[in-house]
């Protein structure tokens, strides 16, 4: 196997050690409430990987991105945001662990696994992530389940790091630069309250001139510039109005109890079906999975109805997608009620280009910075509020075309879990060569028969399939 770099090592996050707000936000809502904002990934390995490779592997990697050898020190009482600063202990020891399922466990023990650890949180010393190899998956198989902190990046930032982790055939992660000598001196949370002052004020200038820039193009254009604050505030006020959807009372119910499930559907397929009607792919996923919704509420004998949902839409530039998180996130009023595939698909597809047009999308951005600011308990209360209201959150992340390895082992499957933060269900798409990969993480409190629960998302995917011609149908992973 030849040595070669296929990406090039490049800052994380944007190259600050300090979290944006919406990063800090997530860190600091774990201090007075439940929700996890953990992320998990799960790839399905064609045999078991030799350990010691998988080892090296991730020696390189945590070089290439030296974020993951990164902790954690918050400011005391958050008078500042969090900052990442390197790990003096860091031992890759604890984060990469490996074991054996027992022999009759398969999908349904590996998903139970990787649930559990989901489910616990991370050890806020270290820096936040862990990665297990399970072996004794059937066929001489083997799962790798990474677990990782959301405030290190979003879906799109994940992928990235995934592609360090899992070259193309014939290559090997590259071995990245030298490590730097560990710092002598820990931070604390008062030496991260002062590196936030001393910036402030280093800051000042560069605050001021950006200020008085934007004070002088105003000046230059004062009725524009009235229109353009009236157009943004009639747009933060649409954004920020809830969808025009009630709760479904069948999901009230919440706890702090994930479930995940995964189904395998025909990538090309999808993209079939949406083209016959001149929808987008993801337009096609989301009306899927409302097709499961109302197959649901159909079996457990309750009316459906349009549910608030909600969508990360990214806000990352396509030359910047190293880390962090650059999102914004949409509620709409999910049209599960509509029966007809096709029209469902261009109902759910128009609403989305319309949120999608919104000047204030951005809104996290303005509104994050003061909420992070306030007491964790506060926190907890207003960012509870926001997610708890919506009864579906869907993400759709592009993932690796071609064939891919971990440690010179073919990555099969690749399914993404992002967090559960109040609502019932988050369901990730993830592409993964020929197949989109559905990783559901839902609450056991809010959906009481899974069963019918997933049978029911098979069920959406194919009448959705099913608009596009005699398409072979979803695979539920088992």
């Amino acid at each position: 196997m030849t040595t070669e770099t296929p990406m090039a090592s490049a800052e994380w996050g944007g190259g600050s050690d300090v979290m944006n707000a919406f990063e800090a936000l997530m860190w600091r809502v774990e201090d007075a409430s439940p929700v996890r904002s953990t992320c998990v990934g799960i790839e399905l390995l064609d045999g078991t990987p030799n350990w010691n490779a998988v080892v090296e592997t991730h020696h390189r990697l945590t070089r290439l991105i030296p974020r993951l050898r990164h902790r954690v020190v918050s400011p005391p009482m958050g008078l500042a945001p969090p900052r990442w600063a390197e790990d003096p202990n860091f031992d890759l020891h604890y984060h990469l662990r490996r074991t054996r399922l027992p022999d009759d466990a398969g999908w349904a023990g590996l998903l139970a696994a990787a649930e559990k650890a989901a489910m616990r949180g991370f050890d806020r010393a270290r820096p936040p992530w862990e990665a297990v190899l399970y072996e004794g998956m059937p066929d001489g198989k083997s799962a790798y389940v990474l677990k990782l902190h959301h405030s290190i990046s979003d879906g799109l930032g994940i992928m990235k790091l995934l592609t360090y982790l899992n070259p193309p055939a014939g290559l090997e992660t590259p071995p990245g630069p030298e490590l730097t000598p560990r710092p002598s001196k820990v931070m604390t949370p008062l030496d991260a309250l002062r590196a936030h002052a001393v910036e402030g004020v280093l800051g000042t200038p560069d605050v001021l001139r950006k200020a008085g820039g934007t004070a002088l193009r105003a000046l230059s254009n004062p009725p524009e510039s009235v229109r353009a604050s009236a157009r943004y505030t009639s747009s933060l006020k649409r954004v920020l109005s809830p969808p025009a959807a009630e709760p479904s009372p069948l999901l009230a119910e919440r706890s702090t109890n994930w479930r995940f499930a995964a189904l395998d559907v025909d990538f090309a397929a999808l993209r079939a079906a949406a083209k016959t009607v001149g929808a987008s792919i993801n337009d096609a996923y989301l009306a899927a999975l409302l097709g499961g919704y109302r197959l649901y509420h159909e079996a457990m004998g309750v009316p459906p109805q349009p549910v608030p949902i909600a969508i990360p839409m990214s806000l990352r530039p396509a030359e910047a997608a190293n880390g962090g998180n650059e999102i914004a996130s949409a509620r709409l009023a999910g049209p599960m009620e509509i029966v007809d595939p096709a029209k469902r698909m261009l109902e759910i597809g128009d609403q989305v280009r319309r949120a999608r047009a919104e000047p204030a999308m951005n809104n996290l951005s303005v509104i994050a910075p003061a909420i992070a600011r306030l007491p964790a308990g506060v926190i907890a209360q207003i960012a509870g509020g926001m997610t708890r209201a919506n009864d579906l959150q869907a993400s759709n992340v592009p993932g690796p075309r071609v064939e891919v390895h971990l440690a010179g082992v073919r990555v099969e499957r690749l399914y993404g879990y992002a967090p559960l933060p109040g609502c019932p269900a988050m369901i990730t798409l993830a592409t993964h060569g020929p197949v989109a990969c559905v990783g559901v993480n839902y609450d056991a409190a809010s959906f009481t028969d899974p069963e019918t629960f997933v049978h029911s998302l098979v069920g959406g995917f194919d009448e959705v399939l099913r608009v596009g011609g005699d398409n072979p149908p979803p695979v539920l992973a088992r």
